[in-house]
């Protein structure tokens, strides 16, 4: 089973992915986490290293070469922004694509509290880094985030509590492998 998750920063993505991973014994994959240890590797923080990626195509690259190559060996979950488009760019046919979405102001909060920052802060940092990210992945790959049309399942993750969305998300992967069987 291949399962991808992606959506904006704040948006529940790694907490719901990991669940998911543990409850239906997937790996878990994340891009993003790929992206920070790559910019701790280059001593630069997630804004710096986001701008550097704009200018340096290959970091982008290795983080699509990972996610497939591990695609390619299955039952995983993989999460991130780019993941159910980088499957599909290379002929992998997820068996459910996800996409969670909140208003900024949800996102900004969530973040000022996982991060111990500031609401403006978290909001200001958030907008510069999207900003940055859909300038590279629509120069790249021509990819515009705000098409929402290649996803199964797009939930508002401000509607439901951490339980309510894996409900959600478990209801449909059930569903799904009831279907096969």
């Amino acid at each position: 089973m291949i399962i991808t998750i992606g959506g904006l920063p704040g948006t529940g993505t790694t907490t719901i992915a990991k669940m998911i991973a543990e409850k239906y014994n997937l790996r878990h994959v994340c891009a993003g986490f790929i992206f920070r240890e790559m910019a701790k590797e280059m001593g630069m923080d997630l804004q710096e290293f986001s701008k550097y990626a704009e200018q340096h195509r290959e970091v982008d690259e290795e983080i699509d070469r990972r996610q497939v190559e591990i695609a390619k060996q299955g039952n995983v979950v993989l999460e991130g922004r780019l993941a159910a488009w980088m499957l599909l760019k290379y002929g992998i046919e997820p068996d459910l694509t996800i996409w969670f979405k909140a208003p900024l102001e949800v996102r900004a909060e969530r973040i000022s509290k996982r991060e111990s920052i500031s609401k403006e802060i978290a909001l200001k940092k958030m907008v510069e880094r999207e900003a940055s990210e859909k300038k590279r992945y629509k120069e790249i790959y021509n990819i515009d985030l705000d098409d929402l049309s290649i996803y199964d399942l797009v939930i508002d993750t401000s509607k439901w509590d951490v339980e309510g969305v894996f409900n959600i998300v478990s209801s449909a992967i059930d569903n799904l492998t009831q279907k096969q069987i």
